[in-house]
């Protein structure tokens, strides 16, 4: 690896036929990418998949007409050069680490793409002598830089109206069965359940320090079962909740962040002060999963109020029941 970075070249030092080669690959790397997102984006959300597509089918243009100015002036043969051939050079995330993004990201990706493209032809433009290849890279740098009112133009294009609407409500819907779903039900279990050990053995013992032993380990234990469980229980394919890893993380996570909330007051020496704390942070807990039920899951807020606090109120009153006796 150390070896690939010493032998780049510097940007600097790329002749015109270099810098030419490059613009060609870059464009067909970007054409490959806006054609990948495309068909990622198909099944779910068919009119950005037509913005991509047509995106896709502008950067191959550009390819066309930068490979008929090498021909123009250098012949056939095109040298092998591409980004990350060249130092400092701005480079494209694998498409893997960005095919399971959200629409939204997708689309700001295509514009940081759009960006660095432009920069690219500014600075090749300059160092360029022939006054044809100078202007074609001009112009493709104002091109590159127009893309985004390109984008923003198919966008109004293909998704106006009812498909805008459409896609925005199945964006919405699968960041819920992603991300909020998973996520309130870790919370609600790292919340509620743990109530009864942790205050069964704050009120059995009255000490802080066992009692905080006992809460990392429920807690802990309690978010490790919960992300096994959901990323395992459905890999997502038929009932289309998303990617397993991406809801076992959330239920792993909010489950351990719902137990820790009232566990951490036990690092505090004195009992009743810890107590009272972890009564207030409760409190906060259960008052946060019904304005999370409300928001994301439209259940009616004093519904959801009742159904959560009188749920938490029984575990904590078990607790503190089963502690004291």
């Amino acid at each position: 690896m150390l070896s690939a970075i010493a032998n780049r070249r510097r940007f600097t030092d790329l002749s015109e036929q270099e810098i030419l080669a490059l613009a060609i690959s870059s464009e067909e790397d970007d054409a490959r990418i806006y054609r990948t997102y495309a068909e990622r984006l198909r099944a779910e959300y068919p009119a950005s998949a037509a913005v991509f597509d047509e995106m896709a089918e502008e950067e191959n243009e550009h390819r066309r007409r930068l490979i008929d100015r090498h021909q123009a002036r250098f012949g056939d043969v095109i040298p092998l050069i591409r980004r990350e051939h060249v130092a400092g050079f701005y480079a494209r995330r694998p498409v893997w680490l960005v095919e399971n993004l959200g629409l939204d990201r997708i689309r700001e990706e295509a514009e940081a793409m759009e960006r660095d493209a432009a920069e690219f032809y500014r600075r090749a433009a300059q160092r360029t002598q022939d006054a044809e290849t100078r202007k074609l890279l001009g112009d493709l740098a104002l091109a590159e830089a127009g893309h985004e009112t390109k984008a923003t133009d198919l966008a109004h294009q293909h998704l106006e109206g009812p498909a805008k609407a459409e896609e925005d409500r199945a964006a919405k819907r699968q960041f819920i069965l992603t991300w909020v779903q998973p996520g309130l039900a870790g919370l609600m279990d790292g919340s509620v359940s743990t109530l009864a050990p942790i205050f069964a053995t704050a009120f059995a013992t009255h000490d802080p320090k066992t009692t905080l032993l006992v809460g990392l380990a429920a807690s802990v234990g309690a978010g490790i079962s919960m992300g096994f469980t959901e990323a395992a229980h459905d890999d997502g394919v038929l009932s289309g909740r998303g990617s397993p890893i991406k809801r076992g993380i959330a239920s792993g996570v909010m489950t351990a962040v719902g137990g820790l909330g009232h566990a951490l007051p036990y690092l505090i020496p004195d009992f009743w002060t810890a107590t009272t704390i972890a009564f207030i942070v409760v409190f906060i807990e259960l008052w946060a999963i019904a304005w999370i039920q409300n928001r994301y899951m439209e259940t009616p807020f004093l519904r959801a109020t009742f159904q959560v606090v009188l749920g938490g109120a029984l575990v904590f009153a078990a607790g503190v029941l089963i502690g004291s006796g």
